[in-house]
């Protein structure tokens, strides 16, 4: 007897396959997520190294503006008060961004919403928290 074909299955049949069906398409999911991620890390990695690369350049470029400074307030003033002045305004931009810095982490630690309101939901699924209802 030939086997049957998909159209001559039974339902019994046909639910007997859902799991492998199911488990089959997971692991696909899974695989197609796996290869995608794979790809954004490669071309993160690639840009991350590119813009360490300018940051180092970037370093160079910031000593050599803060020496044009020191020179050019050494026109008008003598050389080791023009160095104190050119240091006295790095200072305060420091200080600004370090308050900018201490100002947003404080924001980020705040709790998620979204993960508040998963734990909410999973405590609802257990019939546990503020769901318990024994």
């Amino acid at each position: 007897m030939p086997a049957p074909t998909n159209d001559e299955r039974s339902l019994f049949q046909i639910i007997g396959e859902l799991p492998e069906t199911v488990s089959t398409l997971v692991r696909a999911e899974i695989d197609q997520v796996k290869a995608e991620i794979s790809y954004k890390l490669k071309h993160f990695g690639i840009g991350a190294g590119l813009v360490a690369g300018a940051a180092v350049v970037g370093v160079f470029l910031l000593f050599t503006l803060i020496t044009a400074a020191i020179f050019a307030f050494a026109l008008i003033m003598p050389a080791w008060a023009a160095a104190l002045t050119v240091g006295g305004i790095l200072l305060v931009v420091i200080a600004v961004l370090l308050w900018i810095a201490y100002v947003n982490f404080k924001r980020g630690s705040e709790p998620l919403e979204s993960v508040e309101s998963l734990k909410a939901d999973l405590d609802a699924l257990k019939g546990t928290g503020d769901y318990d209802r024994r």
